[in-house]
């Protein structure tokens, strides 16, 4: 009977803690929310106007959110003008700066990308734009073309297009 009393006196902190988050609405997740009357969906090629070019980025950015799109919601793609969704994106910005200094030399550089996105809503005739950014940190030994191929660049990539999928399609 200790035991199980023990145990129970030791959950009451994670079990507070759980409840203080819930209510604070720090972990409140919700949902894919699209409308039961959209059905299709056209995911345009991104556009790449930032300073400086990665000629890969844009297409396999555009590849990555059209999957994301395919597997997580029951819309379908299609090439029409007519769809009832049509997704355009520019990357904006593609910026490499000093993320952190030790002894006077740099140790850290920081890749930003910035990508504007706007869902167009042919059925209810609005418009949404939303700015989206996710940084990639890197050893300042990297040449920008070295981190581009590194494996954890894909990680990038990968929450790049999560991000512009969950600002289009989630409440949160």
């Amino acid at each position: 009977m200790t035991v199980t009393l023990k145990i129970a006196v030791r959950s009451i902190p994670v079990l507070l803690a759980a409840l203080l988050l819930a209510g604070c609405g720090v972990y409140s997740f919700k949902d894919v929310s699209i409308p039961p009357n959209i059905k299709t969906i056209k995911v345009e090629m991104i556009e790449n106007r930032a300073p400086y070019v990665n000629p890969q980025l844009a297409p396999v950015l555009t590849e990555r959110l059209q999957r994301n799109i395919l597997s997580q919601t029951k819309l379908r793609r299609t090439n029409s003008d007519s769809a009832d969704y049509v997704i355009s994106a520019t990357i904006l910005d593609y910026a490499v700066t000093t993320a952190g200094v030790a002894n006077g030399k740099e140790v850290q550089n920081r890749l930003t990308v910035t990508v504007e996105v706007t869902i167009n809503d042919l059925v209810n005739q609005t418009e949404k734009k939303h700015t989206v950014s996710r940084p990639f940190d890197f050893p300042a030994t990297f040449s920008l073309q070295a981190a581009e191929s590194s494996a954890t660049y894909a990680n990038l990539i990968r929450g790049l297009a999560d991000d512009i999928f969950n600002r289009l399609f989630s409440e949160w």
